[in-house]
């Protein structure tokens, strides 16, 4: 190596850059470096050209104490991680000569040095760990290149420090056992600042995604989380006003819902025997997803997601019988679908007018006649449809997997006909959701949804919105078309019949249009062997 001397930092930047093809020139390089304790001497040179404002200087230590961190070796990590050389290294890497003006590393990596400390951890080597683990991560956020730019795999022991320190503090933490419930009686006391509770959850959460990453651990770990009641703590968390501790906590819950989504299903389960009223874990989840005042939260997919997993029979299966099931959906139904429902039903207007009802029983379906409504859509606003169309993706979930409780839910409430007044929404995924929740229900093939239908005369805001999208070839119009053409190839004749019996006429002005030739084809053909019958 040169000497390390200030005239000499062009001579060794070459070295250390020239090096980067060659594994044993780099493990020599390495070797050499940390023997000689060189990374000190360097960083000598870094406070002597900061303080002389040398600016070439400054430069060339940056594309020094990079390339030594290209290096990759373990063995220099150990220095340039150490608390006498780690803010002096982050210093080099702020005068990156690509930048007309230096970096703020060190004081960003003083914060987050101090950010680890939100819970007192009494083991001082755990303590330098996490110090180590924090800086690791923080220098490979600055120096990771463009991916395009190096071959797969570099950095890779960097990667493995980091990891493997993690682990270590893992461990570390796990063995305190009064860890874990400080942590969550800190996160749920109300005498607990805003900012504290908020750096508390974003530790939590981070503990929690490593923990559930090592699957030798996993089951443990879930077995303290259950001890603990962290289900309970994450209902609380979750119905705070901060979002921040609410995304968290929704993170943390998909953690569970993931890796061990029977523990969940067992807590809900048991929660909706127990409880009569008050807020409930999956009533959580609905109003998350369907009032938060946030539009960046509201109907978000991971939300969706934890709510099909809790909502799933065949998920519950894992741990339930069907017995169990069934009572689980009736609650559901009883109690928390009018959650659901409730952007849907307080976003229509009604006019009253006279039309056929029916309701389902156990065995047979009653028709009257009751005095009902017009609906109309009454506000029409992004955030709104946004909330809606995550209400009917939940709801045409519901439609396949609950047939029994879902059908008795929609024929009770006119439910479809609410929904296909969206078919008129300005925004087009709203109107697509809206048809994809009627194209769910045809596709059961069900007698009795085919006769609510028809004697709802259902089929007339499709009608309209065929018309109406007759000139544009777009997604709505596909779907619509789609909707006609599976009627016809599947040959359901009860709402062929209804549809050209009553919408013949101004389905006339699409001559151009073969599926609804057909459709028409179709009932004469079924007509004339009727007749043929008879006769």
């Amino acid at each position: 190596l040169p000497t390390c001397e200030l005239h000499k930092l062009e001579e060794i930047a070459d070295l250390v850059t020239s090096v980067r093809l060659s594994r044993i020139r780099k493990e020599s390089l390495a070797l050499t470096l940390k023997n000689e304790g060189y990374i000190p001497k360097l960083l000598q040179l870094f406070q002597v050209c900061e303080s002389a404002k040398d600016t070439k200087g400054l430069h060339l230590l940056f594309d020094i104490v990079r390339g030594i961190l290209y290096l990759d070796k373990t063995i220099l990590f150990e220095v340039m991680f150490s608390d006498e050389c780690i803010l002096d290294v982050v210093g080099c890497l702020e005068y990156d000569p690509c930048f007309a003006q230096p970096g703020w590393h060190r004081e960003s990596l003083t914060k987050i040095t101090k950010l680890q400390e939100v819970i007192p951890i009494r083991d001082p080597d755990l303590k330098q760990k996490i110090r180590q683990a924090s800086r690791a991560q923080y220098i490979q956020a600055i120096i990771m290149p463009n991916p395009s730019d190096f071959e797969e795999g570099f950095l890779s022991i960097l990667d493995f420090f980091i990891s493997s320190r993690k682990e270590e503090i893992l461990h570390g933490l796990q063995k305190d056992e009064g860890f874990l419930p400080e942590v969550l009686a800190q996160l749920t006391n109300e005498s607990t600042a805003g900012e504290q509770r908020c750096e508390l959850m974003k530790f939590f959460k981070e503990f929690c995604a490593f923990s559930f990453m090592l699957p030798e651990k996993r089951d443990k770990f879930l077995q303290a989380l259950a001890k603990l009641r962290i289900l309970s703590t994450l209902e609380t968390l979750m119905g705070m006003d901060d979002l921040q501790v609410r995304s968290a906590a929704t993170d943390i819950l998909s953690y569970l819902v993931e890796f061990s989504p029977s523990m969940v299903q067992e807590f809900v389960m048991q929660e909706a025997r127990q409880s009569e009223n008050g807020t409930q874990l999956i009533t959580e989840v609905i109003e998350l997803i369907t009032c938060s005042p946030n539009p960046e939260f509201g109907g978000d997919n991971q939300l969706m997601g934890i709510l099909y997993a809790l909502i799933n029979p065949q998920k519950m299966l894992v741990t339930a019988s069907y017995l169990e099931i069934f009572e689980f959906l009736d609650i559901f139904y009883d109690r928390y679908i009018r959650v659901l429902t409730a952007p849907l039903l307080a976003d229509t207007s009604e006019e009253w007018y006279e039309i056929a009802q029916c309701t389902l029983t156990l065995h047979y379906l009653v028709f009257y006649f009751v005095q009902f409504k017009t609906l109309i859509f009454l506000v029409d606003n992004y955030q709104t449809a946004e909330i809606l169309a995550s209400v009917l993706k939940m709801l045409s979930f519901c439609v396949e997997r609950h047939k029994y409780h879902m059908k008795n839910y929609i024929l009770k409430k006119d439910l479809l006909r609410r929904i296909l007044v969206l078919v008129k929404s300005k925004h087009k995924f709203l109107a697509l959701c809206a048809l994809r929740f009627m194209r769910r229900i045809i596709g059961l093939k069900d007698e009795f949804y085919n006769r609510y239908i028809t004697l709802g005369n259902l089929f007339e805001p499709v009608v309209n919105a065929m018309l109406d999208n007759r000139n544009r070839y777009n997604l709505l119009n596909s779907a619509l078309l789609e909707l006609f053409e599976f009627i016809r190839m599947q040959d359901i004749k009860f709402l062929i019949a209804h549809i050209v019996e009553n919408f013949s006429d101004a389905l006339e002005s699409l001559k151009d249009i073969h599926t609804f030739q057909r459709l028409k084809t179709k009932y004469e053909q079924e007509k004339d062997q009727q007749n043929k019958k008879l006769n």
